[in-house]
């Protein structure tokens, strides 16, 4: 499954520099386990993550239920790429 993909169609609707968006995948050694990172400019991530985490959640669920279908365990990871002042 392309789940850069699946997370594109989720988050490019909620950002403002969709070009800036870098989705990486890291399949873990147990072949169960993905680890994806996505990484955008600070306002953006913060928008991806939301208030108290609502919407990182909503979209790790979404995500989630994405990966049952191929038997894998989804981990995201929200980062910035500006560095906090």
């Amino acid at each position: 499954m392309d789940y850069e993909k699946v997370i594109h169609a989720i988050i490019d609707p909620l950002v403002e520099e969709k070009e800036s968006i870098l989705i990486r995948q890291i399949e873990e050694d147990n072949g169960k386990d993905i680890k994806i990172i996505i990484a955008a400019n600070k306002i953006d991530t913060a928008r991806l993550i939301g208030k108290k985490g609502t919407i990182a959640n909503a979209i790790r669920e979404v995500v989630s239920v994405a990966g049952k279908s191929t038997d894998k365990h989804i981990h995201l990871q929200f980062e910035s790429f500006e560095e906090d002042e």
